[in-house]
C-alpha cells in the first residue's frame, strides 16, 4: 500500500505555507494569534498549544480537501489522529501542581483541570473537527515527530483508518524555557494529512508527495544506510537532526542540508513533522528527491529517519 500526503498546514510566526518553512525567518516575528486564524469560537479555557494544533489542524484539512464550509467531506470514522508534543502542556500541568501544593485540589479549576491530560491536543482537535478514527499522541523525545508520522503510515497500511491527521506541537512560554535551559521554542504547529493512495485517487486529492521508508536506530549512520539500502541514489536534500552538527560531512557527503532548528528554534516533538511538510515545500519549489528527514543525532537516545519522495515518483 502506498501512503500519500494530501495536505500540509503551517501554524508559526511568520509562515503559513510549506514552502515558507525554507525561506523565512522567525526570530523578529510576531507570535501566532490563533483567534485570527480560526476565530475565537472554542478557545477560551484551551491551552496555548492546544490552540495552535486547532491552527495547524485547520489548515491541514483545508489544504487536503477534507474539510469544507459544510464540514467533513469524508466519513468521520475514517480520519485518525497522531499527534506529536514533548512541551505541549507543560504549563498547564506545573500551574495545575502548584495550585494543588498550595491550596490543595479544592484550588483547581473544572475548566483548566482537563488540560493536565498528556494526551489534550490529539483529543481535542479530534472533538473539535470530528475525528473519529484511531486518536494517538506522542510524546517520544527527539524522534518523536517523525514517529508520529510513522505510526500514522502504519495505521493507514495496517487498513485501520484510510487517512490520518499528524500534528506537531510545541509552545514558547516560561515553563518550556525553563526546561530548555532558556532557549526558544517554535511556539508554532505543523499538521500532515497521511492518506491511502488509492482513496486519494477516488476523491480527486492532490498528491503533494509520497510517504517512503522509515527507520528507527542507535545511531546516524545505521539510520542512514537502512534508508539507502531501499532507496539507491543520495537524495536530493537532507534535514538535519535537531543537534545539527552531530551528522559527520562524510554521510551523504554532497548532498545539501537543511537545519530547521537554525532558522525557527527548538521544534523538539514538532521536528519531524515540520521536516516532512518542507520536504513538500520543496517539491513545490522543484527541488529534486528524495527528501531524507532525520530526527535524534549520535548522542540522543535513537535516530529515526524517514523518505519522502516526490508525488509519482517509486521506489
Amino acid at each position: 500500500m502506498t501512503v500519500v500526503v494530501t495536505g500540509v498546514g503551517v501554524t508559526l510566526p511568520r509562515a503559513s505555507s510549506a514552502e515558507s518553512l525554507l525561506t523565512a525567518v522567525a526570530h523578529t516575528a510576531e507570535p501566532v494569534r490563533p483567534e485570527l486564524r480560526i476565530g475565537k469560537k472554542g478557545l477560551r479555557y484551551k491551552d496555548r498549544a492546544t490552540q495552535l494544533g486547532y491552527c495547524a489542524a485547520d489548515a491541514a484539512l483545508r489544504d487536503s480537501g477534507l474539510l469544507g464550509e459544510d464540514g467533513l467531506a469524508v466519513a468521520d470514522h475514517t480520519v485518525g489522529v497522531v499527534a506529536s508534543s514533548n512541551f505541549g502542556n507543560a504549563d498547564t500541568v506545573t500551574g495545575v501542581l502548584d495550585t494543588i501544593a498550595a491550596e490543595t485540589t479544592m484550588g483547581t479549576s473544572p475548566m483548566h483541570l482537563p488540560n493536565a491530560s498528556s494526551n489534550v491536543i490529539a483529543t481535542s482537535v479530534a472533538i473539535r473537527f470530528g475525528l473519529r478514527g484511531p486518536n494517538l499522541m506522542v510524546c517520544n523525545g527527539v524522534t518523536s515527530g517523525l514517529d508520529a508520522v510513522f505510526w500514522a503510515a502504519n495505521m493507514i497500511a495496517a487498513r485501520r483508518v484510510t487517512r490520518v491527521l499528524v500534528l506537531g506541537v510545541e509552545p514558547d512560554n516560561d515553563v518550556v524555557r525553563k526546561l530548555l535551559g532558556g532557549r526558544r521554542a517554535i511556539d508554532g504547529a505543523v499538521g500532515l494529512v497521511l492518506e491511502d493512495a488509492e482513496a486519494a485517487a477516488e476523491r480527486g486529492a492532490t498528491v503533494r508527495a509520497e510517504v517512503g521508508r522509515y527507520a528507527r536506530t542507535g545511531g546516524v549512520r545505521e539510520c542512514v544506510d537502512r534508508l539507502s539500502d531501499v532507496d539507491g541514489g543520495a537524495p536530493g536534500l537532507l534535514h538535519l537532526p535537531e543537534s545539527g552538527g552531530a551528522v559527520p560531512d562524510s554521510i551523504l557527503a554532497g548532498v545539501p542540508r537543511y537545519d530547521l532548528a537554525k532558522a525557527w528554534g527548538v521544534a523538539s516533538g514538532a521536528l519531524g513533522v515540520m521536516q516532512c511538510a518542507a520536504a513538500v515545500g520543496w517539491f513545490a519549489g522543484r527541488g529534486d528527491g528524495p527528501v531524507y528527514v532525520l530526527a535524534g543525532g549520535d548522542g540522543d537516545e535513537a535516530t529515526a529517519g524517514l523518505v519522502l519522495r516526490p508525488a509519482g515518483v517509486a521506489g
